[in-house]
């Protein structure tokens, strides 16, 4: 350190994590996360002093009118700015923090201007948009003044060798003045401080990265805690998502009964009943070609009984009512062309409700191990574990089942969800398939 006496005067599928042979404190200060991060921060104090004055200015101005008419509008206009701030809030989140957040659902009026007023007023997510202009204002002052010293003063001093010879060449100094008055300077010139400072500021640089990734983390909390849809609201469009594949279903199923009707059953009496009219005919005239009529026409009576039977029972089983889980699903498995095992070990009974969708998940499950499966044997276990009522219906086929392809199986785990349900599958080449649902218990 030299001194002047002189008197003069700053989610295809991956292949697993990728392996690094730099470990993370060293690569972070040049990772892309880094820098994404950082351009957050430094683009949210602009941000915010824009949104915060708004959010001020409009809101001071809508309490000091609210005696008149005018500032209920007027803090419903405010709130639906803090809302357009939001979406592009939103949209810098998934940008640059990695942060995928849903849209608020759009606030929902009868129509007309006032409906629209006291819809906004009473929207919770009005509310949470407006407070965090607020509080994102003096998070964004720390985060930004922090992170953009520490980051531009570690660098500038871990590059220092390199940019030193600019102070003697145009400075007319030996280096980086750190204290000076009218009788003395300090310079880093000599070669164990140079050393030291860029010391220092590797040790600030590697250091920057992690302050920028909590400074981020926090904006994340905040972005998803106050511009995020609420829970409710998150439930209400699931039920409505729900309550579509529900209808749908219902709307299918009813298809399928008049289709089975007018084909089969429906079809068998009609002709059923001009046979036995033509057997009438001929009663007096041909009393055994009537009565081969007769005798075919009761042949085809238990045939349209064993199609009506079936339709009753894919419709509700009278087993399942009478007799519950148990009873149906053997009753179901002896009709599968492969030989399954059932166990079911339940303290009671299900509703009604869920006990059925417990039944045809099983028989659809059983269905899809005959056509399409090639196994010699299966198994069914039914169960309750806490809250849940549990199916499992495992083979010993050829495997390559994936409800993601659009099969049966995406149908049969839509119709899950659409009560809370939940659809696993495991079926890898070769086999076996384990397909595990979960259904809630209400007793």
């Amino acid at each position: 350190m030299s001194m002047d006496t002189d008197h003069g005067y700053g989610v295809a599928r991956s292949a697993g994590p990728r392996r690094h042979l730099v470990p993370p404190v060293l690569r972070a200060p040049l990772e892309g996360r880094t820098f994404r991060e950082f351009g957050y921060l430094l683009l949210s104090l602009p941000i915010s002093i824009v949104l915060f004055c708004w959010a001020v200015t409009a809101v001071s101005l809508s309490a000091g009118l609210l005696v008149t008419f005018i500032g209920i509008p007027l803090m419903a206009v405010t709130l639906m700015g803090c809302r357009a701030f939001g979406v592009m809030e939103r949209a810098r989140a998934r940008a640059l923090l990695g942060v995928d957040i849903a849209e608020p659902r759009p606030v929902r009026s009868r129509g007309g201007l006032m409906p629209w007023i006291g819809g906004v007023l009473k929207s919770g997510v009005s509310w949470r948009h407006l407070l965090y202009s607020v509080i994102h204002f003096p998070w964004a002052i720390a985060a930004f003044c922090t992170t953009l010293t520490l980051w531009t003063t570690g660098w500038a001093l871990f590059t220092y060798p390199l940019w030193r010879w600019v102070f003697p060449m145009y400075a007319g100094q030996a280096g980086l003045q750190l204290y000076g008055d009218d009788h003395h300077r300090v310079y880093l010139d000599a070669p164990g401080e140079i050393a030291l400072t860029s010391a220092a500021g590797l040790l600030i640089t590697l250091v920057t990265p992690w302050l920028i990734r909590g400074f981020a983390a926090v904006d994340r909390l905040m972005v998803v805690g106050l511009l995020s849809p609420s829970r409710l609201e998150e439930r209400v469009t699931e039920l409505e998502s729900d309550r579509g594949v529900v209808v749908d279903t219902s709307a299918a199923d009813l298809r399928r009964i008049e289709r089975d009707l007018h084909d089969g059953a429906q079809a068998r009496l009609v002709a059923l009943a001009m046979d036995l009219g033509l057997a009438k005919e001929k009663l007096t005239e041909d009393p055994q070609a009537a009565a081969r009529m007769v005798g075919e026409a009761h042949g085809e009576v238990k045939v349209a009984l064993q199609e009506l039977r079936d339709l009753a029972r894919g419709i509700h089983p009278a087993v399942l009512t009478d007799r519950g889980l148990d009873a149906a699903l053997s009753s179901v498995a002896s009709r599968c062309t492969v030989p399954v095992q059932v166990e079911v070990d339940l303290p009671a009974r299900p509703v009604p409700a869920i006990e059925g969708i417990a039944y045809f998940t099983v028989s659809e499950l059983l269905q899809n191990v005959s056509k399409h499966s090639g196994a010699s044997r299966a198994t069914v276990d039914v169960w309750r574990s806490g809250d849940r009522l549990m199916l499992q219906v495992a083979d010993n086929g050829r495997g390559g089942a994936d409800a993601a392809a659009g099969s049966g199986l995406a149908g049969l785990a839509e119709r899950l969800d659409a009560v809370d349900g939940i659809l696993a599958v495991d079926s890898p080449p070769g086999g076996p398939t384990t397909i595990t649902a979960e259904l809630p218990w209400r007793a």
